[in-house]
C-alpha cells in the first residue's frame, strides 16, 4: 500500500524541496505541480514528489485522521 502524507515545506529550491512532519524530513520534487510551492506551504508527498498543494486545515486534518488510524497503540 502506498500512501501520499501531508508535510509543511521547510526549504525550497527550484524545483526541489525539503519536506518535514513529526520530525521527519524528506527531499520532495516539486516538479508535478503547477503552482508556486513556499516555505511553511504544505504539500502531499507520495515517492519522493509533491504531488499536490493543500491549506493548513486540511492537512492538519488529513494528520489527526492519519494518526488516529495508525496510531500503534491501537494495533497492540
Amino acid at each position: 500500500m502506498c500512501l501520499g502524507v501531508p508535510m509543511q515545506v521547510v526549504s525550497v529550491d527550484g524545483t526541489d524541496a525539503v519536506a518535514e512532519i513529526d520530525g521527519v524530513r524528506r527531499d520532495a520534487s516539486l516538479m508535478l505541480l503547477d503552482e508556486e510551492v513556499k516555505v511553511g506551504d504544505y504539500v502531499i508527498v507520495h515517492a519522493g514528489f509533491a504531488i499536490s498543494k493543500l491549506d493548513e486545515a486540511e492537512a492538519l486534518e488529513t494528520l489527526a485522521i492519519m494518526r488516529d488510524i495508525f496510531d500503534p497503540e491501537d494495533m497492540a
